[in-house]
């Protein structure tokens, strides 16, 4: 097949409103102390307790999946009844639905402050971000990624189609503060061949302690060194604003659904040119630009050079048009409220479980690092399954346990060593075994105090009175033992 080749169309950096427009206003700037700056589905919701009773749900696990905001809702309620085709139709509604995603596009270069000629495309999750730009490396890249990565940007790199362009990766060392991390990087980046291209992949903020990363100073070192970066913002966008130009990096990467959106959609945004020259990421229909039959039977393929060109199918105008509307509704709030809130609900639980020595909160670089809403920690004399589980079961809160899908972080802060303890096993491991393992709370925007204030005395009394009921494994959960 021939490819075509020319320059990259340019995104706008000016965010456009998509229509229809949401009934519901954003929040105050300046939320009521205790309120959660912004309203959230499910805010409501009881669950059942074990021990009798309901209680209104207290959703603490939002670096896995936060809720949709009302908002993001109620846009796309707005727009479902004039939903269409896109790019493929003459009928207004497929006009209004192209004009919708496209605007969803200019509105989330808006968001990232993207720079001329730079390209937002519209993928999946982050996950599928960061496996799309490894299929776009040019040949004999060398890629370098921290160990304590999430697993979406520390495999792609290994990937089968990464590995065919002969991509090799330089794992490092998790860093126990951030010079540590630019010193870190600066080493492997100086010991390189300057011949081969090389690309970093680094976090903004982690998914299992929370602490902001030197993305600017990583930067600025890689490019020292002649190599590109990209930035996993996952956990970082839906927290503080997120600059490709400030922050110096050459793509970012981010999943609506933490971002309060729902409907499974990504962004990778950023650079043109390494995906314009890459094989398109699915072949299909809207990556094509042209399909000729050949005299032999083949076929010849003129490809899109901009987004297009790795967003063949129909795409996901909803999913798109939910990650505009929280990028709106974010960006109305302020960041610097929403940081104020997750502030306060940090040193909520910092000070409410300050003297109880069987938890210890998990940390590269300091309990004083800066952070987001995110912390991990252990209890002594409980694995990660069975604390979870009484949290859900007896006070209807929702954390994580696990690794996290961070496995190298986890052993690295855990020291390898398991935790014993609990009447469940760990999910994953063989019967009657442990591993390290750990629980995860996590907030955002929706919060409200009552959330992690419940949390708290919950840690308190499971620590100090035990669990209420027994608990046993029932394939690979623990789970109340309704038997007992």
């Amino acid at each position: 097949m021939s490819v075509s080749t020319a320059t990259p169309v340019s995104v706008s950096a000016t965010p456009v409103s998509a229509t229809p427009v949401s009934a519901t206003p954003a929040a105050d700037a300046a939320a009521p102390s205790g309120r959660a700056p912004l309203p959230v589905l499910g805010r409501d919701v009881t669950v059942p307790l074990v021990t009798g009773g309901e209680v209104t749900y207290a959703a603490l696990d939002y670096a896995a999946s936060a809720p949709a905001l009302q908002r993001v809702w109620d846009d796309v309620a707005a727009y479902a009844p004039y939903y269409g085709s896109v790019h493929r139709g003459a009928g207004h509604l497929s006009q209004l639905s192209t004009e919708l995603f496209e605007n969803a596009r200019r509105t989330v270069a808006g968001f990232l402050d993207c720079r001329d000629g730079d390209q937002v495309v519209f993928t999946r999750s982050t996950t599928d971000s960061l496996n799309l730009l490894a299929t776009a490396l040019p040949d004999d890249c060398r890629v370098f990624v921290f160990e304590t990565e999430h697993h979406a940007a520390l495999l792609p790199w290994g990937s089968p189609r990464a590995a065919g362009h002969g991509a090799r990766v330089t794992l490092l060392d998790a860093p126990d503060s951030p010079e540590r991390a630019v010193r870190t990087l600066e080493d492997a980046l100086a010991a390189r061949d300057p011949r081969h291209p090389a690309l970093v992949c680094v976090t903004g903020a982690s998914n299992v302690t929370g602490e902001l990363w030197p993305v600017r100073e990583l930067a600025a070192a890689a490019h020292a060194h002649g190599a590109r970066i990209v930035l996993d913002a996952a956990q970082l966008a839906p927290h503080h604003a997120v600059s490709l130009r400030a922050l110096d990096v050459d793509w970012v990467a981010f999943s609506g659904h933490k971002l309060y959106a729902p409907f499974g959609t990504g962004v990778l945004a950023g650079r043109a040119d390494w995906l314009r020259e890459a094989e398109p990421y699915l072949a299909g229909g809207g990556a094509s630009r042209r399909v000729a039959r050949r005299e032999d039977g083949g076929v010849d393929v003129q490809w899109h050079d901009g987004a297009a060109r790795h967003e063949a199918g129909s795409p996901n105008v909803i999913g798109a048009h939910a990650v505009a509307s929280a990028c709106e509704a974010l960006t109305e709030t302020g960041f610097d409220t929403l940081a104020a809130h997750e502030e306060r609900l940090i040193r909520t639980v910092r000070d409410g479980l300050a003297d109880v020595p069987e938890v210890r909160f998990l940390s590269l670089f300091g309990d004083d690092a800066p952070r987001v809403g995110v912390l991990s920690f252990v209890v002594d004399g409980w694995n990660g399954s069975h604390f979870a589980a009484a949290l859900s079961a007896e006070y209807g809160i929702g954390v994580r346990d696990g690794l996290f899908c961070a496995h190298p972080l986890l052993r690295a802060l855990l020291g390898g060593a398991p935790h014993h303890g609990g009447e469940c096993g760990d999910p994953g491991t063989a019967p009657g075994g442990t591993s390290p393992h750990a629980v995860r709370v996590s907030f955002g925007a929706g919060t409200p105090d009552e959330h992690v204030e419940r949390f708290v005395r919950a840690v308190r009394e499971l620590v100090r009175e035990g669990a209420r009921r027994r608990y046993r494994t029932v394939d690979g959960r623990c789970v109340p033992d309704t038997s007992a």
